[in-house]
């Protein structure tokens, strides 16, 4: 069976497309120098939220998801990003692949809220590697093999590449999912105050909440 091994070496938000799409580079080793055919090649990419620290406004924006942190020796853990599929061409020895993930600013979504606290530095990611390659054997007949899932590797992926890329697709703008029963308290709300902007009727929510709860 042929051994591979995995690595990232980089990331970057791709220009031109109509959502937003993170493409990281990998690169693929198999060990014993074996003919590869082809690989389809399955990827889970894991969280892993406990592999960094975080400033105060980082945790504050993170209550959310993980509590206070006097709790976050219990809650706060690994948690799943993404699941992302490719083709590898075939190739002998060593080669490069790039692995394109879909990237979502659904404020709903842990993940998203998750990348959506940090103001800076690195998401310590985990890479699970799974799928079928497809080789030759000595007589040069063609051989598949189930990848198993022991076969991961780590990267830091840097906030400012995601960042970046939500910019490029959403500036100055976010995405907020509401039950259709509370977005339809919250439209007539809007239109009895004949506010002119969804912004403008939420700041005004917003400050209203804030004089009840001052001293």
């Amino acid at each position: 069976m042929p051994d591979l091994d995995f690595g990232v070496d980089s990331v970057k938000a791709v220009e031109g497309t109509l959502t937003p799409l993170l493409e990281f580079s990998l690169h693929i080793e198999e060990a014993d120098g074996r003919d590869i055919d082809t690989i389809a090649l399955s990827c889970q990419i894991m969280i892993e939220a406990v592999r960094r620290p975080y400033a105060p406004h980082e945790q504050e924006a993170l209550l959310d998801l993980f509590g206070t942190p006097q709790r976050w020796g219990t809650s706060l853990k690994t948690m799943l990003w993404t699941h992302t599929s490719m083709v590898v061409p075939g190739f002998e020895g060593t080669t490069a692949a790039k692995l394109s993930v879909p990237t979502s600013f659904d404020l709903s979504l842990a993940p998203t809220k998750y990348f959506f606290a940090l103001e800076g530095g690195e998401v310590p990611l985990t890479f699970q590697f799974s799928g079928t390659v497809f080789y030759r054997d000595a007589e040069a007949a063609l051989m598949t093999e189930r990848i198993p899932w022991t076969k991961e590797c780590r990267f830091r992926m840097p906030v400012a590449v995601w960042r970046e890329l939500i910019e490029r697709h959403y500036s100055d703008g976010a995405w907020l999912c509401l039950s259709r029963e509370v977005f339809d308290r919250l439209y007539r709300y809007k239109a009895r105050r004949s506010v002119p902007t969804w912004e403008s009727i939420i700041d005004e929510l917003l400050e209203n909440a804030s004089d009840k709860v001052l001293p």
